[in-house]
């Protein structure tokens, strides 16, 4: 009497022992990730649930009106964001992307400091839907139509 497995049970086997290895890399992978996830806030979650000290966060909203301040150095900025409910002061030192202005979205990646202020260290500048790029702003439809054309050949 054999003891050998049926071809049949041998590619179960395999099929079982693959499955068992793509989920142990799978967890390994979120595992050795979970301290760079970088949690997503608006400015009313992040005053109701506020994050623990010196976790990695992203904070995203609207840029106040009249908020916007630049020190002295010309290289540290501080606003505010809003989401419509709520409101942060935030703190950023560096260039400021071409987009950012008062009243522009924007997702500020920093920490929440111990005052409340949010101290930035990388800023990204959203725009609307209805985006046209600077070198396409003053050109007639058949001026962006050309463009496009060339870029693509």
């Amino acid at each position: 009497m054999s003891t050998r497995l049926a071809p049949k049970h041998q590619r179960l086997v395999l099929l079982a022992i693959a499955l068992v290895v793509l989920i142990a890399a799978a967890l390994i992978a979120a595992w050795g990730l979970r301290s760079q996830a970088s949690y997503f806030y608006v400015p009313s979650d992040l005053i109701a649930k506020p994050p623990a000290p010196g976790q990695a966060i992203r904070l995203g909203g609207m840029v106040q009106k009249g908020s916007l301040k630049t020190d002295a150095d010309g290289v540290t900025i501080h606003f505010m964001v809003g989401d419509g409910k709520a409101h942060v002061p935030v703190s950023y030192s560096g260039i400021v992307p071409d987009l950012f202005t008062e009243g522009s979205g924007v997702v500020a990646e920093g920490r929440l400091a111990p005052g409340g202020t949010f101290v930035a260290d990388n800023l990204l500048a959203k725009h609307d839907e209805n985006y046209v790029p600077r070198e396409l702003k003053d050109m007639t439809e058949a001026q962006k139509q050309a463009a496009v054309q060339e870029t693509t050949k």
